[in-house]
């Protein structure tokens, strides 16, 4: 994935999706150290940056493929974004939702007109379910990380910021599936400039730092984490593009997490949802490294169940 394949992604998504606002605060300037610029997507159609990789995916589907539907598995943000992006272009959507996926999320995904599925929160109930109704429907399969069309959509993000702002010295994103940092590695790379890519993520589930540090898929034992996004391990295409292109992988703690997710709340006024914070949470956890630098943070979505905060 190149140059080239990125903009061409962008040019076809653009008529489908916001060009998000890139956001500063003084005050957390000043408490990291360093200036830091905020990708609100947060401010993204059904509020978070998946909708850029979903779309893009069902896009490049052929009129046959459109026809018979789409079908994912997701705790909510991917599964509001291909519904979405399937009601836009009047393809039928299937959902498999783990029983912990958050209310507000499943709530989306039925405005969105998406046909919610649920199993148990495992990988293996996950897909099991999505692939009966694949076989029972014909609609093709779309990882809501480790699909190609998707990595490609979600590294336009970082490509808008680094348009906005090329002299950048690092972009830190949270980790999950791996399309986001994937992505954001691709357009990183091919801006042609000096920006490092940072990954973020739990303690509770750090399988992309020490798949980082093995070379090879790691799995989690527990998922006890409050950033509900981040609880799913990498794939066989994000997982490369991360060993090439990603040197570090920051843990932060739940306190941390809820801690930078209430500083972006009470500083900058906008909502956003815990696996967001982690991306901040990181850069405070490790700022004396990069003191006077200016650094970029991919907010990756604000889908909040507002009646379960944890502050």
């Amino acid at each position: 994935m190149n140059r080239t394949q990125l903009l061409a992604c962008h040019e076809i998504i653009k008529p489908y999706i916001h060009k998000t606002a890139v956001l500063t605060s003084r005050l957390i300037n000043e408490a990291i150290g360093a200036e830091v610029f905020f990708k609100c997507e947060n401010f993204q159609r059904m509020g978070a940056y998946k909708m850029r990789g979903a779309t893009h995916a069902v896009l490049k589907l052929t009129p046959e493929a459109r026809e018979k539907g789409v079908v994912t598995h997701s705790s909510g943000n991917f599964a509001q974004a291909l519904s979405l992006a399937a009601q836009m272009l009047g393809v039928k959507a299937h959902i498999v939702m783990p029983t912990t996926a958050p209310e507000v999320k499943k709530i989306g995904v039925q405005e969105y007109g998406g046909s919610i599925y649920i199993c148990e929160p495992t990988l293996d109930a996950r897909n099991n379910m999505a692939r009966e109704i694949q076989e029972k429907t014909g609609a093709t399969f779309l990882h809501p990380s480790n699909d190609l069309d998707v990595i490609l959509g979600q590294g336009t993000a970082a490509l808008e910021l680094l348009e906005e702002y090329p002299d950048l010295n690092a972009i830190f994103v949270p980790v999950g599936g791996g399309g986001l940092i994937a992505g954001t590695a691709i357009a990183a790379a091919a801006m042609g400039g000096n920006c490092k890519v940072i990954g973020t993520e739990p303690f509770e589930v750090d399988d992309a730092y020490r798949s980082l540090q093995s070379g090879k898929i790691e799995s989690n034992l527990t998922t006890n984490t409050i950033a509900d996004g981040l609880k799913t391990q990498l794939g066989s295409n994000t997982l490369p593009v991360i060993l090439e292109h990603v040197k570090t992988i920051i843990r932060v703690e739940e306190e941390e997490i809820i801690a930078a997710m209430r500083l972006i709340w009470e500083r900058m006024k906008i909502i956003v949802e815990p696996s967001s914070a982690v991306a901040l949470a990181g850069l405070y956890r490790e700022r004396s490294k990069f003191k006077d630098q200016k650094v970029g943070i991919i907010i990756s979505g604000g889908n909040v169940d507002l009646g379960n905060l944890p502050f």
